[in-house]
Order: structure tokens, then sequence, then C-alpha cells
């Protein structure tokens, strides 16, 4: 793991500077239209937010093994975070980050589950990469994450994007063009959310100690 920032916000904004220094003006305007876009929708109103029970769900893991949301909070708080894929730049730093912070997520009795629209074979392959130790549940279709209200489609200009150059078919298994907002809760043992991060910009993501903070008052 990167350890030249303390933050995991300042580790996601050095990426989001290197690729602004690199990226055309087109390609800087496409991404503005998209996040401008998801918040039109005003998605924050429909999703899951704090105060809120959550939605009960059983999904697979890559190994094919079940995990249900209720059975883990029968053991404790829950840390419930979504993240694109893989070939997402900026979720593979997240996913290091919370790696690296598991030990105090477990201090305080909580459970990380991670939630991606990428295909079983897809996230064994980046949990084997980040050697990821806890668990990732493959999400096809997004349709947990729809029931959270935390779905959205890529404008056209992007989609063209993200399907000839990521091949985002060969991650996802459809051509929804689809992803989940990177939304992060905290979850108490009796299923209610005590934290949530909603943001449109996947470049921005939930701050590792404001999580533990909640844990700490749970």
């Amino acid at each position: 793991m990167n350890t030249e920032h303390t933050n995991l916000q300042d580790a996601l904004s050095a990426k989001q500077a290197a690729w602004e220094s690199n990226a055309s003006e087109e390609q800087k305007e496409m991404t503005t239209e998209n996040l401008d876009a998801i918040v039109a929708t005003h998605f924050k109103e429909n999703a899951v937010n704090v105060g809120d029970k959550v939605i009960n769900f059983t999904l697979k893991n890559a190994l094919g093994e079940c995990t249900n949301l209720q059975s883990v909070l029968d053991n404790g708080p829950v840390i419930l975070t979504w993240y694109r894929g893989g070939w997402c730049p900026y979720c593979n730093i997240t996913l290091q980050y919370l790696q690296n912070s598991l030990p105090e997520f477990k201090k305080y009795g909580a459970n990380l589950l991670a939630l991606t629209p990428e295909l079983p074979d897809k996230s064994l392959s980046t949990s084997e990469k980040h050697d990821l130790k806890f668990e990732v549940l493959s999400d096809v279709g997004n349709k947990i994450a729809k029931q959270y209200g935390l779905v959205y489609k890529l404008t056209d200009a992007l989609s063209e994007i993200y399907q000839n150059k990521l091949g985002l078919k060969n991650y996802n298994g459809d051509d929804s063009s689809e992803l989940p907002i990177t939304a992060t809760y905290v979850i108490d043992a009796k299923g209610i959310v005590q934290y949530a991060f909603l943001d449109a910009d996947y470049r921005k993501r939930a701050e590792i100690s404001e999580i533990i903070d909640v844990l700490k008052t749970l």
C-alpha cells in the first residue's frame, strides 16, 4: 500500500491531480457532464440514508459462497461499501486503505463487506491482487445497489469510452453501462444506518477516520 498519504482522500486527490494533468479537455468535460447528470437525479433523496433500516440481502463472493447481511449483523456492526470495479484506480486505492484498516475495524467488532457489479471471476482477481481479507460480494446487475438507490447510468459519451477502452461489459457481463454510487454505510447491530457517505463523485470516498469515529459510538 502507498503510505505516502496518511488520509485516503489525500491519496485519491493525488490520483485525480495526476489524471487531470494528462487528460484532454474533452475527457474532463465528459467526466464533469457525467457527474452533473448523477447529481441531477437527486439520488440522495431516494438512497438509503442515516436512520434507515437496511435492506437485507444474500450475495455470493468470488468463490461462490453466500453471505447474508443480517447474519453478519448478528455478530456486530457492519461497514457496507460499494466500488465500481477492479478497473477503477480510485477503487483500488480505497480497497487498499480499507484492507490496511481492518485491524482497527475489528477492534470495534465491525465486519466489512464490499459490493461490486463485477462478475465473480473479476472480483476474485481484484481480491487476490490486493490480498483482501474481507468479503467482496458480486452484485451482478447492481440488483442490491438498485434497492439501496445507488445506481446511475453513464452518459452515452462516457459509456462508449468505458466499453471500448476498459471493456466494461467483460467486467460486468452486460451492456447496461450502469454503475453504483461508491457509497459507504456504517450499520449498527440492529440494522440501522448510523453513517452514510453518498457522493456523486467516485473520486471521493468515506474517510477511514470518519468510519472509525462512528464505530467508537456504537
